[in-house]
């Protein structure tokens, strides 16, 4: 069974150098056959919930990144660029390929000094995608970048977050930092069979603390 796509209300939010922008957070789905055999991992409520608030190194220039890796949930996925839809929103990779994961390629390169945004399919008709497990990181887990130049930007997790579709924290996720970060972003929450979506979003906000 194909998977299908209804996208979340548009967000308007400074990105990555942009003024403004309209940036759509998509709510990726798979066929129900396949999503009863599991429930993807969730975040911690917010009561729960542990924030750092910790340095980082300095920026590195920028460079186009190539791949994702996240140890603690076996994350190792290539990456590719994501554009703008015609209505202003977020593309989102291929539903065919839904290992790979993406990045928003005309704003700021993972490493560099800003908010550099990825994103990626929770599941889809076939099975678990690349970003299944998102929800189970947690404060002080490593994120790798590898990039075009040869270099990799290692990110530690400072928070993990279920945001609900309709109250999504656009100038939070999205919002110019001086420092380097880096958000990782899949669907997440309930899921409604009537709709055939995902009505949250799992949010990871990381921060540049190394380099290899």
């Amino acid at each position: 069974m194909a998977s299908s796509y209804r996208p979340l209300p548009r967000i308007k939010a400074p990105l990555a150098g942009l003024t403004t922008l309209g940036v759509l957070v998509g709510a990726w789905l798979m066929a129900d056959g396949v999503r009863a055999q599991a429930q993807p991992p969730r975040p911690p409520a917010a009561s729960e919930r542990a924030d750092a608030a910790g340095g980082t190194i300095e920026a590195m220039p920028a460079s186009r990144p190539v791949r994702i890796r996240i140890p603690a949930i076996q994350v190792e996925a290539p990456i590719i660029g994501l554009g703008l839809l015609p209505d202003g929103s977020l593309d989102v990779p291929p539903g065919d390929l839904p290992q790979l994961a993406g990045w928003f390629q005309d704003g700021t390169s993972p490493g560099a000094a800003g908010t550099a945004v990825t994103a990626g399919h929770l599941d889809s008709a076939t099975g678990p995608a690349v970003f299944y497990k998102l929800g189970a990181l947690r404060t002080g887990h490593k994120v790798e970048v590898d990039r075009e130049d040869g270099r990799t930007a290692v990110f530690t997790v400072d928070r993990v977050e279920l945001v609900p579709g309709e109250a999504f924290p656009d100038a939070r996720v999205y919002g110019q930092s001086e420092r380097p970060e880096l958000r990782v972003i899949t669907c997440g929450g309930a899921y409604s069979r009537s709709t055939g979506t995902y009505q949250g979003n799992t949010v990871v906000y990381a921060r540049l603390t190394g380099t290899k």
